[in-house]
């Protein structure tokens, strides 16, 4: 999923989006508030990961104005900010979750997954399509009781598919949700994925699974 992290502190945003980006995520980042309200306003993402003391505009005026302009993306306050008064304002102008510093990194993964699923209303972590399941929560992949083992980026374009299911998905969509902003990334990199996915799902029928829909995109059909 696309994630947008605005943190001024260097050291931190490098952390989370190496962390971030190894856990299969595409992490835009920026550096201050002005910065971080350009990119949200310009761009869709899946969640934004938002500091609250930033420079230029601090994270509690960027919220107001993303909310004022109609953007409904969800919102994670990452701050130090501990009291419950800070917790409690930052909430009611428009966030969606409140994590305090220092955090688990675990912790910070599973509220981004809930707020993930609560996107495409899906409480439930075990999310099955046929007889394909996929658990947000541990990312593991089985097919028919099989486990299927698949990497980050594998798992995080096959759970695009299975979150959208019965609707097709571009090859743009799938690159911007698993491939940040300055990726350098080939062109046909989504094709290698579908490819690699299909062989892992289902040695024996590739395309059972994953549908093509020729210059539209990639589908996983309901039952």
């Amino acid at each position: 999923m696309r994630l947008l992290l605005i943190e001024d502190s260097a050291r931190l945003r490098s952390t989370l989006q190496k962390g971030l980006s190894r856990a299969g995520y595409a992490v835009d980042t920026a550096q201050d508030g002005r910065e971080g309200l350009w990119l949200a306003t310009e761009n869709e993402y899946d969640v934004i990961v938002l500091d609250l003391m930033l420079p230029e505009i601090d994270g509690l005026t960027v919220l107001a104005r993303l909310r004022a302009r109609g953007k409904t993306t969800h919102v994670l306050i990452l701050s130090a900010k501990d009291r419950v008064e800070d917790r409690v304002r930052g909430l009611s102008s428009g966030a969606d979750d409140y994590l305090v510093k220092p955090f688990s990194f675990d912790e910070l993964c599973a509220r981004l997954q809930a707020l993930v699923r609560r996107s495409y209303q899906a409480k439930n972590p075990l999310i099955q399509v046929g007889s394909l399941e996929i658990n947000t929560a541990n990312r593991r992949v089985t097919n028919a009781g099989r486990q299927v083992n698949v990497t980050p980026r594998e798992y995080s374009l096959l759970e695009i598919l299975v979150l959208r299911a019965g609707e097709v998905v571009s090859r743009r969509d799938l690159w911007e949700r698993v491939y940040d902003f300055g990726s350098e990334a080939a062109s046909n990199v989504v094709d290698v994925l579908i490819h690699s996915l299909r062989k892992k799902l289902d040695p024996g029928d590739p395309q059972s699974v994953i549908k093509t829909r020729r210059g539209l995109g990639y589908l996983i059909d309901t039952p």
